[in-house]
C-alpha cells in the first residue's frame, strides 16, 4: 500500500510491482505509469470497483482496456453477486466464527453489557445509517407498535441530529430514553471486530454504504440497506437489483414487504406519513421469515470464491 501524496514522486521502473491495483478507477500518477511502462515486464494493471448487483457487472469482470496513451492493459475487477464476478470479501473464517458467537447466549450477554446494554426486550435493533435517513418516521412507528418491546441500539455520532430530537438529549454514549414499545440507547462507536459481534447479536440490522451492508449479510440475519445516495438517483437501481437477487428465496408476500420497507427507508416513492408507517408495520410482521432466510443467504454466498482469491488467482493467470 502506498501513500498518494499530493506530488507523486519519480520512481524507478524496479520498485513497481508485479501486480498494481487501483481502487474505483482513480486516475494513477503519471510517473507512476510510466514507471510500470518502463518495466521490463509489464505489471498486471487492475481496476478495483464498486459492488453492485447489477447484471451488466458480470459482463465487465475481468474486461480488458488497452490504454490509448501508454502500451499497458488494465483489467476491470468486479465484486459481486454470482459466480462470474469476483465475489465479496470474506475471511475464511467469518462464518465459523458467527455461527459460534449466535450459538452462545453467555457471549452475546457478556458483549452487550460491555456496550453497556442492561435493558431487556422482545427484539434488539442495530442502526448505522446516514443523517438524511428518516428515522423520525421509523421511531414513531416502533413506538407506536404494540407486539414487541425494541430495544434499537445507536452508536455514537450516526445520524446524530435525528437521534438527538428522539432522545431529547445529546446522542452521546449511554442516552436512552423510551417511548412506547421503543427504547433508543446510544452505544460507543466501535472497531470491525466488535460491529460485527453487534450485527450478530441483533434480530435487525439497519445498514449503511457497502461495508456494512456486506458484514450484515455475513451476519445472516435480517436487514435494511441505505445504499449511498447519488445523483440522478444512480443509487436506485443498484437497489433493486440487490433486491431482485436477495429476495427470490421469499414467498411473494414478504418480499413485497421487504421491498416498500427499503423504499421507505431509502426514500423512493410516496412521502406519506400513512404508507411509511404501514410499511413498516408489514416489514415487521415478516421479520420471523426473513430470520430463516439469512443463513441460507448466507451461506450461499459463502459457497463462492471469496474476492480477494479471485484477485490473486487472476493476477497469478496473466502474468
Amino acid at each position: 500500500i502506498r501513500h498518494w501524496p499530493e506530488y507523486f514522486p519519480v520512481i524507478a521502473p524496479e520498485s513497481v510491482p508485479d501486480a498494481v491495483v487501483e481502487g474505483f478507477g482513480c486516475r494513477l500518477p503519471d510517473v507512476y505509469v510510466s514507471a510500470m511502462v518502463a518495466r521490463s515486464q509489464s505489471p498486471v494493471w487492475i481496476n478495483m470497483e464498486y459492488l453492485s448487483a447489477e447484471s451488466w457487472v458480470d459482463d465487465c469482470h475481468r474486461m480488458a482496456s488497452p490504454q490509448p496513451s501508454v502500451p499497458l492493459t488494465k483489467y476491470f475487477f468486479f465484486p459481486g453477486f454470482t459466480a462470474k464476478t469476483g465475489g465479496l470479501f470474506r475471511e475464511a473464517d467469518v462464518l465459523e466464527r458467527r455461527r459460534q458467537f449466535q450459538q452462545d447466549t453467555a457471549r452475546r450477554r457478556v458483549f452487550l453489557a460491555s456496550l453497556g446494554v442492561v435493558e431487556q426486550a422482545d427484539c434488539l435493533f442495530s442502526l448505522f445509517c446516514y443523517e438524511h435517513a428518516p428515522i423520525a418516521g421509523l421511531f414513531e412507528a416502533l413506538a407506536r407498535q404494540e407486539a414487541k418491546r425494541v430495544l434499537c441500539l445507536v452508536p455514537e455520532g450516526v445520524a446524530s441530529a435525528s437521534v438527538s430530537a428522539f432522545l431529547r438529549q445529546p446522542a452521546s454514549v449511554g442516552a436512552v430514553r423510551t417511548e412506547g414499545a421503543l427504547t433508543v440507547r446510544v452505544i460507543p462507536f466501535m472497531d470491525q471486530d466488535d460491529y460485527d459481534q453487534l450485527l450478530w447479536s441483533c434480530d435487525l440490522n439497519f445498514v449503511r454504504g457497502e461495508d456494512s451492508f456486506l458484514r450484515a449479510q455475513w451476519a445472516a440475519r435480517p436487514f435494511v440497506w441505505q445504499a449511498y445516495p447519488q445523483d440522478e438517483a444512480a443509487h436506485i437501481p443498484k437497489i433493486n437489483a440487490f433486491l431482485e437477487r436477495y429476495l427470490a428465496g421469499l414467498p411473494p408476500d414478504s418480499a413485497e414487504c421487504v421491498a416498500r420497507a427499503w423504499q421507505v427507508w431509502n426514500a423512493v416513492g410516496s412521502r406519506e406519513e400513512g404508507a411509511a408507517a404501514q410499511a413498516w408495520s408489514a416489514f415487521f410482521g415478516r421479520l420471523h421469515a426473513l430470520t430463516r432466510h439469512g443463513p441460507a443467504w448466507a451461506d450461499a454466498l459463502g459457497q463462492m470464491e471469496d474476492f480477494a482469491s479471485s484477485l490473486v488467482w487472476f493476477i497469478d493467470r496473466m502474468r
